[in-house]
């Protein structure tokens, strides 16, 4: 809730100090990561001290005073970093603090130590200092936010330490300073304290926890006999029936009194507090009519718990002074005459009459409910009204008792009109009548009764009601949010204190006086438009009566129960005080334990009194782990953990008797390592550790291309290569002399450890390491490491990924082409067979091993032939085969001479028919006929599809977990031909985010990536439908796109160029992926991919969003249609393409020559493109672009770059309207040119013409009645192109005007109307609408203590 700009109450002592400047200090805690983002705020009077400012901060904080340092933070004074002093006599002022300024400071360590924290005996210490300023000071920047209220000034130490006044605070959920507040005037009622405590709650009849007069008891209680500075409330909120989203709404303090009086009257029912609350709060007015002919009077009785009174009378700009006058109001009737007349009974037809009320019953406490939220037709906002209106601390009523009804002979005989309704309405009712509250349905959820009540006799009260002020209930803030504090005189010792949430002060009578409203001279460094003002809104007045006025029970006086309460709550606040101290002592660690027999590792958190021993800490994590039907204890040991590494750091060998907290250096809220539960057998010893390094060893077995789970050895720092093979052949049971070690320092970087006697750290070992070992006879051995066998299967381990792909739904128009793929052979009806068919090149279909066995020898010849004629004339495509052709597979030795056969054999289908494939290509794309299309045909199969990809027939387990095996497509496309190749990052590309799938030879890019491709039917868990299949993919994250959607070809069924590949997210969103040059590295495992059907974007080729401008509609931007333009395409290309699509799809016919097309950024529109301009040469062009289509009156006015585009726009002020945009083409930026043609369209003479330059998003909208103080008229300047105008490109607005033109003299209420034409013209247009207030909950209290979720909803 939002604090108020003007210090709300300023003790008597600094009084004189508002006068003065103000300095704003905003200090952030920088010794302890959990305050570092929190930050405390005090505004001080110039004067201060510095010294007095340490005080400040360390009573805020809850820091001794001296233990810690402030030095200047970022922003402010950074050249000096030197601490301030904190015993320093010199004011802000000298110390070179700014008034008026923010000025940032540090709360640092004192030399190198942390602060110390407030002790709970330190009790002494000036509270009055703590609360300096009685109303809140809202930190930086906080606007309209309550969080700020529930953490400032609010520490673990502070809420220990009771307030010197002797009283308790109640802590703030978040923004339930509205309830704190009344439940603090209801605590310093006597009468409503001492009833209260009387009422006796029987648990067998009612949940404690639901019960509202119990739990308020128990608040009462502790508010009296607490030792905290401030006690939470959660408990009285939870039995409201109020979960934790209730504490962030706000709600109206008297709303939340009639609400909560009338649930306390449904509990009480049939106790001897039924009737508690109308005995102190109702009073009883009478309402109304009388007639001026006869004298008739008609009326009823109504009941009311608080009295609303207006600040100001409708209509009118001035408030009522007083609260008496006020009241006066309240009561003052009205004359019902003309169209308003009354129809007397007696009269028998329409008369004047005169209406009111008239008071004839006030209660023994009196409210007073100061309206100041109300509505503001003008604007149609809700606002707050601050004015001033004073109240006495004395108020004599007796003057407001009419006693005019006892000399009146009618009222007696009057029954027909209200005397039926007597004593009938609810005691809310009149609350209700005049609440500003529109909310019907608010209250407790139940209906509500009454029954008939006695009247008493007016005028018996008349000399007895003499009121006097106890409660004032203020509130800082506006309209949109705020913050409520009570200031209440105790009736102990009649002084003042001011409750506002955790903290109480003593106040004096001149701090009430300021809550009377009003200006109080400078609103200081928070002064703006939205700056709240403090002030009273809630008064409470009790009848001084000697007779009633009661005093508060003391502690022998209490009931037998509420004395056992006593006890109850003194006990646990000892026992919560116990566990804090508890608290404060135990080291609270994570606990890790790899189970002995489930090899699962295991997680929970240690909790060890520091004082605990070493052997006494192993047991507790013993039988916190559950270990003791597993494993003797003696088989266990805690040693120090890094989780984050997998790394056992030391072991505590002789420890056992050693106190955790000097263990594991102190308590802490957080440590930098774990600790580990470590088992062994019983027949092993537990190993040492020091202080070394965790190594993860995974075996590679190259025959079977595996790489098994990794083992964990300790390692040492100064263990040289040779020494650490002995001991991973220790481990492993591998030969150490054919031993090969590799050493992953980073991802993908790996690091042959070939030097014998170069040391670990010398090699790059750390904390955490992970290698892989290879111990075998092969050649592989004599290879250079990156030409080896092991590199290839490593760097294949780490690149690969998983991949789940959703292939679209088969469609009549893509069978013939999907058929191509499927093999004939077996059952064809299966759709889960792996097998697929090969189209050959006179369209028969044969089975792969057909074709191979038939065709091996004359493939190898029309390779041959074809690495010497070129395939389309790139001579630099190579046919080697895989990187992994050569590989034994331990699986199936015909898989891999398959994939190089069937490699050979994609290559002579697209040799022998390419012809079929470009034309099919041209078929396919008919957007844009005229540009010839690129020789991407042939090469439509040229990445690599090996037997996996057509026929994965076999089935075989995958040995890795990332699918790896010899079946798979491995093609490194790493040979000399890529060498001087163009590089497949090309920046302009990339950019621009061009789909091309080809480089400018026509050759694919995937083959200058790595081609490691498989994939396999998956049955997804979720339906996706019929017709729709699963792909699981395992993909070299390092191939391109392009390559991938053209692996992906035989599964969808179409080329690549005709379908689109879509990425989903968690939340099940789908983005199209259109870089088709980029690799997949931002890909991860698992994720999940759709295949839609629909022609992709060729090389050079964008898609536009063409929206069209409308400049004088009131949504100037309508989306038209989606157009792909290209580069190298002409401005009018582009407009002859989008004349079709405009009349097929938006029916809009247009010549080519009555329409352009221009830049649109957001709302604006901008640069005008001319006929001749090119894409991406004149016009820079990305993806997802946005163009503006502008549709011509007549014919296009642009010609040249060198004209510029100005909207212009004339204001009336005579008629005070604006007229339509007009458009203006300027030859040059000449300020007098623009004035020639302002003149020139409008008539204006030269001489008598203003201009000024348009605010804000296109179209600059603004109110007429604003419109000549907010812009900038006639700007002293002779070009466009200079401040304040800065004209440079077109689409800039300008209005102008005749400077002879007189303002139209308006009178208020035409005024009043034109803000409410203007208000709904600018909110319509979505300019100026800065309020946009959350929608309200209506506040309730459900009885049962649960609520209705149905009418929750409502």
């Amino acid at each position: 809730m939002v604090p108020g700009e003007e210090n709300q109450l300023v003790p008597k002592e600094i009084e004189n100090a508002a006068e003065e400047p103000r300095v704003l200090c905003i200090i952030q805690d920088t010794t302890n990561s959990k305050t570092v983002n929190e930050r405390i705020t005090l505004n001080l009077p110039a004067s201060t001290p510095v010294r007095k400012l340490f005080e400040d901060v360390a009573n805020k904080v809850g820091y001794i005073n001296g233990t810690f340092d402030l030095a200047w933070g970022n922003g402010v004074n950074t050249a000096d970093t030197a601490p301030l002093d904190h015993t320093s006599d010199k004011s802000l002022l000298d110390a070179n603090f700014e008034p008026g300024k923010k000025n940032f400071l540090h709360l640092t360590d004192k030399d190198g130590e942390q602060p110390q924290m407030m002790l709970e005996d330190s009790s002494n210490v000036d509270d009055s200092m703590h609360d300096r300023f009685i109303g809140p000071l809202p930190r930086e920047g906080s606007v309209a936010s309550t969080s700020d209220y529930v953490s400032q000034s609010y520490s673990y130490s502070s809420i220990l330490n009771k307030s010197e006044t002797g009283y308790v605070g109640l802590v703030n959920q978040a923004m339930t300073c509205y309830l704190n507040s009344l439940l603090q005037t209801l605590f310093m009622t006597p009468e409503f304290r001492n009833a209260l405590y009387k009422w006796e709650f029987e648990e067998s009849e009612e949940d404690p926890v639901t019960s509202i007069p119990y739990q308020l008891q128990r608040l009462f209680v502790l508010l009296q006999t607490s030792k905290k500075r401030a006690i939470e409330t959660t408990d009285v909120t939870r039995s409201f029936g109020w979960d934790s989203s209730e504490a962030w709404q706000q709600h109206d303090v008297q709303e939340l009194c009639r609400v909560m009086f009338d649930a306390l009257e449904q509990k009480w029912k049939q106790t001897e507090q039924a009737d508690l609350i109308n005995e102190l709060y109702q009073g009883k007015l009478k309402d109304y009519v009388r007639c001026l002919e006869c004298g008739y009077e008609g009326w009823r009785i109504d009941t009311y718990l608080d009295i609303p009174l207006v600040i100001r009378p409708y209509g009118s700009s001035q408030a009522f002074a007083s609260v008496e006058e006020a009241l006066h109001a309240f009561i003052q009737p009205e004359i019902l005459d003309g169209p308003n007349q009354y129809f007397c009974e007696r009269c028998k037809k329409k008369c004047d009459a005169r209406k009111g009320l008239r008071f004839l019953h006030f209660p023994y406490l009196l409210t007073l409910q100061l309206k100041r939220f109300d509505f503001d037709y003008t604007t149609m906002h809700r606002i707050k009204l601050n004015d001033r209106m004073s109240f006495p601390e004395e108020l004599d009523m007796s003057t407001f008792i009419d006693i005019e009804d006892e000399k009146s002979p009618q009222t007696e005989s009057c029954t027909d009109s209200g005397a039926e309704n007597e004593g009938s309405c609810h005691s809310d009712q009149m609350s209700n009548d005049f609440s500003t509250d529109d909310a019907v349905d608010e209250g407790i959820c139940l209906e509500s009764s009454s029954g008939t009540e006695k009247i008493s006799k007016p005028g018996l009260e008349k000399n007895s009601l003499m009121y006097e002020l106890f409660s004032v209930m203020v509130h800082s803030g506006s309209a949109a949010g705020g913050h409520y504090y009570a200031c209440i005189k105790s009736f102990s010792d009649e002084q003042w204190y001011s409750f506002n949430d955790q903290h109480v002060s003593r106040i004096t009578q001149e701090d009430i006086k300021k809550t009377h409203g009003g200006s109080s001279g400078s609103r200081g460094y928070y002064s703006s438009a939205f700056a709240s003002s403090t002030n009273a809104y809630m008064l409470i007045y009790r009848l001084k009566d000697p007779t009633r006025n009661a005093k508060f029970l003391e502690v022998d006086e209490y009931p037998e129960h509420i004395k056992n309460l006593v006890q109850k709550e003194r006990e646990l606040e000892e026992q919560e005080k116990r566990q804090r101290e508890i608290e404060r002592n135990t080291c609270k660690i994570k606990l890790f334990c790899l189970h002995p027999v489930k090899q699962v590792m295991m997680e929970n958190k240690l909790e060890v009194h520091k004082d605990k021993t070493l052997k006494e800490a192993v047991e507790m994590a013993y039988k916190m782990m559950d270990l003791e039907e597993v494993i003797p204890l003696d088989c266990c040991r805690l040693v120090k953990y890094d989780e984050f590494h997998d790394y056992l750091e030391r072991s505590y060998e002789g420890e056992e008797d050693t106190p955790m907290g000097l263990l594991l250096g102190g308590v802490k809220s957080t440590y930098m390592f774990d600790l580990l539960l470590e088992t062994r057998k019983p027949d092993q010893v537990f190993q040492s550790y020091k202080p070394g390094v965790m190594v993860k060893v995974h075996v590679v077995d190259l025959k079977a291309e595996t790489v098994a789970a990794p083992i964990t050895v300790r390692a040492y720092l100064n263990q040289t290569v040779t020494e650490f093979k002995q001991l991973i052949s220790k481990a492993t049971h591998l030969a150490a002399e054919s031993m090969r070690i590799v050493l992953e320092r980073c991802y993908n970087d790996l690091r042959l450890l070939s030097v014998p006697s170069k040391t670990l750290k010398a090699e790059g070992f750390f904390r955490s390491n992970k290698v892989f070992v290879e111990s075998s006879e092969t050649l592989d051995h004599q290879a250079a490491f990156t030409d080896s066998h092991l590199w290839k299967l490593l760097d294949r381990h780490a690149n690969t990924i998983r991949l789940f792909v959703l292939l679209p739904e088969q469609s009549p128009g893509s069978y013939s082409k999907r058929t191509a793929y499927q093999k004939a052979g077996g059952d064809s009806s299966n759709v889960e067979d792996d097998c697929e068919r090969v189209k050959g090149p006179a369209g028969n279909f044969k089975s792969v091993d057909a074709i191979l066995e038939e065709s091996t020898e004359k493939l190898k010849s029309l390779s041959l032939q074809q690495q010497q004629d070129g395939d389309n004339g790139d001579s630099s495509k190579s046919t080697e085969t895989s990187d992994f052709e050569n590989i034994e597979s331990p699986l199936n030795e015909r898989g891999s001479s398959t994939s190089v056969d069937n490699r050979e054999l994609e290559q002579h289908i697209q040799t022998s028919d390419p012809e079929n494939f470009q034309s099919e290509e041209r078929s396919d794309s008919d957007v844009n006929n005229d540009r010839s299309t690129s020789s991407v045909d042939s090469d439509i199969l040229s990445s690599s599809h090996s037997s996996d990809t057509l026929c994965n027939a076999d089935s075989a387990q995958i040995p890795l977990a990332n699918g790896l095996d010899s079946h798979s497509i491995t093609s490194s496309r790493r040979t000399k031909a890529n060498e001087g190749k163009k590089e497949t990052w090309d920046t302009a590309e990339e950019d621009s985010g061009t789909d091309s799938e080809y480089d400018e030879s026509g050759k694919s890019r995937g083959e200058m990536q790595y081609m490691y491709f498989k994939a396999d039917p998956y049955a997804a868990d979720e339906g996706s439908g019929e017709g729709h299949k699963w792909l699981m993919v395992h993909v070299d994250k390092r191939i391109t796109l392009a390559a991938f959607k053209q692996q992906l070809e035989p599964f969808v069924g179409v080329l690549s160029s005709h379908f689109k590949v879509f990425r989903v997210y968690t939340s099940n969103q789908e983005f199209e992926s259109v870089r088709l040059n980029e690799t997949l590295s931002s890909f991860s495992d698992d994720t999940k991919i759709t295949i839609r059907l629909g022609r992709a974007l060729k090389k050079g080729e964008y898609r536009v969003k063409v929206c069209q401008l409308l400049v004088n509609e009131q949504e100037p931007c309508k989306f038209l249609l989606d157009a792909v333009f290209a580069k190298g395409m002409t401005v009018r290309q582009s407009k002859e393409e989008l004349i079709p699509q405009l009349r097929e799809q938006c029916g809009l016919d247009l010549s080519i020559d009555r329409f352009r097309l221009r830049k649109k950024t957001w709302k604006n529109p901008g640069t005008v493109f001319l006929d001749y301009h090119i894409y991406e040469e004149d016009i820079n062009i990305s993806s997802n672009w946005e163009v503006f289509l502008e549709v011509l009156d007549g014919v296009e006015k642009m010609k040249s770059m060198s004209q510029l585009a100005i909207l212009s726009k004339r204001w009336r002020p005579s008629e005070m309207k604006l007229d339509p945009f007009q458009e203006l083409v300027l030859e040059s930026n000449s300020v007098d040119e623009l004035r020639e043609k302002l003149s020139e369209i409008s008539g204006i003479p030269l001489e008598d013409i203003e201009f000024a330059k348009g605010r804000g998003t296109f179209p600059c909208d603004i109110s007429v009645l604003d419109i000549h103080q907010d812009l900038d008229w006639n700007p002293k300047v002779s070009t466009l192109n200079v401040w304040p105008l800065y004209i440079c490109d077109d689409g800039a607005v300008i209005f102008y005007r005749d400077k002879t033109e007189e303002v139209m003299e308006l009178t208020e209420e035409q005024r009043n109307e034109l803000m409410k034409k203007e208000s709904s013209r600018l909110q319509k247009t979505g300019h100026r609408v800065t309020y946009s207030p959350r929608k309200e909950k209506a506040l309730k209290i459900y009885l049962d203590g649960a609520p209705n979720k149905e009418v929750a909803q409502d």
